[in-house]
């Protein structure tokens, strides 16, 4: 009997995307602290930046070798381990003394954060009914917009009434509950491989250098981790300078802070998309064609000297670009399950593509605003954007060579380009 018979039921998968988003909600509670911080301990705006990108180095440096930690220690136990990690990094943020501890606490939270997402894809695949994996990797792909959009929305309104550490002491408690929801709620990872004997489980013997060997000698884990850096990089590179943009435009940093967290939230309608129309039969490569080809409009229209004075007309399309882009990442979550090498490289393979987009997050930014010096302004910034959206587009062709063939050297059924048809 299959795992997904004994397992029909979706609420584990559920609780398996919300602990996603709780998870996201410690990468985005920062951002609104940082006047607080600044204040409050003394801050400098360096160690700001650093505090901003810890999370994003963590997963730069970490993503691959995390991804294949979570495959030894268990994905549910991997999950826990992540969440306890984070739980008690923020907890102890809460009463940081000073900067250097809080810088230092960061990293160990960029930690728990990739044991608690990098497992997710590979333990939705042992809980949903095949026929519809391709929607929930679609709704797993919308955890961090949400994730981030939320603490964007609440954290001012939670810190104007029980400070930073409140702040930080409340997503504490939140990561320790969904550990314990996640417990009661998912089957342990012995019982899912115990109703499952159907599925192929690589041998003991298989290590972790195996499995390393075996996704970068592998073509799918590079495509769709390069694929998903240029993605990466122009959406934070556009996202990241709103508010300063709009500052400086004079629209006042409350206004400005609004406008980017709705257009955080709108990514999350592309992600959840993504899942539906690849459940519906739609190819992944034309999502993907579609969603770089309007995110290379959408930054024309934007930042383009033609529309000088149209604010309305910029800010729709910058919510186009961020909401239309936001079906790559549901796209790419799916497609990393199906060009994984292996059953037992499916977190490796999404711990690389989670490497690859940390490193297009931390140089996309600097590349935009290293043009917008030399130009005088952001009239440019949709050359770069539209030069990853160019890769993206070449990189995707190539994604959808790969996943067409019939069969891998082990005989196993190899990827496909659609899902299969809904139920």
């Amino acid at each position: 009997m299959k795992a997904t018979q004994v397992f029909p039921r979706g609420a584990p998968a559920l609780v398996v995307i919300l602990v996603g988003i709780g998870a996201a909600l410690h990468v985005g509670k920062l951002p609104p602290a940082i006047p607080v911080l600044r204040e409050a301990l003394g801050v400098t705006l360096l160690q700001a930046g650093f505090l901003l990108s810890l999370v994003q180095f963590a997963g730069m440096a970490l993503g691959l070798l995390a991804g294949i930690a979570v495959e030894g220690l268990g994905l549910r136990r991997s999950m826990l381990i992540g969440l306890s990690v984070l739980a008690l990094a923020s907890a102890a943020g809460a009463v940081a003394p000073d900067a250097p501890t809080l810088l230092g606490l960061r990293a160990v939270e960029g930690f728990g954060f990739l044991l608690t997402v990098l497992p997710a894809p590979a333990l939705l695949r042992a809980l949903v009914p095949p026929q519809r994996l391709a929607l929930y990797l679609g709704m797993w792909g919308g955890y961090m917009g949400i994730g981030t959009a939320l603490a964007l929305f609440c954290g001012p309104w939670v810190m104007a009434v029980v400070g930073w550490q409140g702040w930080w002491s409340l997503l504490a408690a939140s990561s320790i509950g969904l550990a314990l929801w996640l417990r009661w709620s998912v089957p342990s990872d012995r019982s899912r491989r115990a109703a499952a004997p159907a599925v192929a489980i690589a041998p003991a013997t298989d290590d972790w250098r195996q499995r390393l060997r075996l996704t970068l000698s592998s073509s799918g884990p590079w495509l769709v981790a390069l694929c998903f850096a240029m993605y990466s990089s122009q959406w934070l590179g556009v996202v990241g300078f709103l508010p300063s943009i709009y500052d400086q435009a004079g629209l006042g940093s409350g206004l400005g802070g609004a406008l980017t967290a709705l257009v955080c939230l709108v990514n999350v309608v592309g992600n959840v998309a993504a899942g539906r129309l690849l459940h519906r039969g739609i190819a992944a490569r034309q999502i993907l064609h579609g969603a770089f080809v309007s995110m290379a409009l959408g930054t024309v229209v934007a930042f383009g000297s033609a529309f000088d004075g149209l604010f309305v007309v910029r800010y729709v399309a910058v919510l186009l670009f961020s909401a239309i882009g936001g079906l790559i990442p549901g796209a790419l979550f799916s497609l990393a399950v199906q060009v994984a090498p292996s059953e037992r490289t499916v977190s490796a393979t999404v711990g690389w593509m989670q490497q690859c987009s940390s490193t297009g997050q931390f140089l996309g930014p600097p590349l935009i605003a290293w043009v917008a010096a030399l130009s005088g302004g952001w009239q440019w910034t949709w050359a770069v954007t539209g030069a990853a959206s160019l890769c993206g587009l070449v990189l995707a062709s190539l994604i959808a060579r790969q996943i067409r063939k019939p069969q891998d050297a082990a005989g196993r059924a190899g990827p496909i380009l659609s899902p299969p048809p809904r139920s």
